[in-house]
């Protein structure tokens, strides 16, 4: 097809990302429907994007408009449906992360789209990041040995929309936040998680911990993978001070850093001797390639029939890292990570 039509589905921060991406940033891609059940929000997307209807539900454009693919960024609790109900209607899909509550759900988006022969792709951005897609390659080349230690680090400047303060809704920060650190150091270490260890704190955010008693907006985790590679992820949100996305990996012979906290080179020296620099202030704004990156992906392999550099399986292996951190804030004690089967032919890109 020369031209891949989208329907967004989700008109929020994270959609309009990728609608804009996609409407006016990625060749042989079109945005030409809306989905969002807030009437508003869904016909100011559909103007700014150029796209010629919006609708309240995936249902009612998949009833009335024609597209080829639906990119899904809604709360992570509906991606399950939406991604099932597009699959089943032929449509390929884009699916933000986290990818879906549970690893069941995982696993129905994922034979769906196998069923129907469309391509998933998952929103880790990071993958297409060209400070991450160097140190990967360097490890690849062997330039500092075997990963011994991976550290990564991700931290938001405000809280999470409200729906995710809801642990059962979102399996809390470690999810909605952490998922691309869960993800990135499997990708870096090219290695299984095998158990984790997870603790947190709510010590910020007030409202958020008094409407809902699971809520924590600190977290540090403890893994180890397969091939012995150790690994710490920690995570805070809100940070304050801006958006925070580091990572270190020790190899036997070196080691690599990825990521900083100031934004650009900029550095203003005052009279009076202070050193300044402007920290990211948004994920949009420290991963803007990465997200444009992925976007060409997914059009580029919905018009090949490629499959995409992020899988639905990658989308699982991270979501059974994030289940097991959560089992653990439960027990208290380390838990192991369990893997589960996927039908023969699906694609892992570790």
């Amino acid at each position: 097809m020369e031209t891949v039509r989208v329907c967004l589905v989700g008109a929020g921060r994270a959609g309009m990302v990728h609608g804009v991406n996609l409407a006016r940033h990625v060749p042989g891609a079109r945005v030409v429907a809306v989905v969002d059940e807030r009437e508003e929000a869904r016909r100011r997307a559909a103007a700014e994007l150029g796209a010629s209807a919006d609708f309240p539900t995936l249902r009612d454009a998949l009833q009335a408009a024609e597209f080829d693919a639906v990119v899904i960024a809604t709360p992570t609790y509906t991606h399950r449906d939406l991604a099932v109900e597009a699959a089943r209607a032929g449509k390929h899909i884009f699916c933000e992360k986290p990818m879906a509550i549970d690893a069941e759900q995982a696993l129905a988006m994922i034979e769906a789209a196998r069923s129907a022969g469309v391509v998933l792709q998952i929103g880790f951005m990071r993958r297409f990041d060209e400070d991450f897609v160097r140190a990967r390659a360097l490890i690849e080349a062997g330039e500092i040995g075997e990963p011994l230690f991976i550290r990564s680090t991700t931290r938001g400047p405000g809280l999470p929309p409200p729906w995710a303060w809801d642990t059962a809704k979102s399996n809390g920060m470690l999810a909605e936040v952490n998922s691309h650190d869960f993800d990135c150091v499997r990708w870096l270490a090219g290695s299984e998680y095998e158990r984790v260890f997870a603790r947190v704190r709510a010590r910020k955010a007030e409202e958020p911990r008094r409407l809902h008693p699971d809520f924590y907006d600190v977290a540090v985790v403890t893994v180890e993978l397969a091939d012995g590679t150790l690994g710490a992820i920690d995570g805070a949100c809100p940070s304050d001070y801006g958006y925070d996305a580091r990572v270190e990996v020790l190899g036997s012979r070196g080691l690599l850093t990825v990521g900083q906290v100031p934004d650009g080179t900029v550095v203003q020296v005052t009279q009076d001797g202070r050193v300044t620099r402007q920290a990211f202030r948004s994920w949009r704004d420290r991963f803007r390639t990465g997200y444009l990156g992925e976007a060409r992906e997914f059009v580029e392999c919905v018009r090949t029939g490629r499959v995409p550099r992020v899988t639905g399986v990658d989308g699982l292996r991270a979501l059974e890292a994030v289940l097991a951190a959560v089992k653990s804030i439960a027990s208290g004690v380390p838990e192991p990570v369990v893997r589960h089967a996927v039908a023969a032919g699906e694609a892992a890109r570790r």
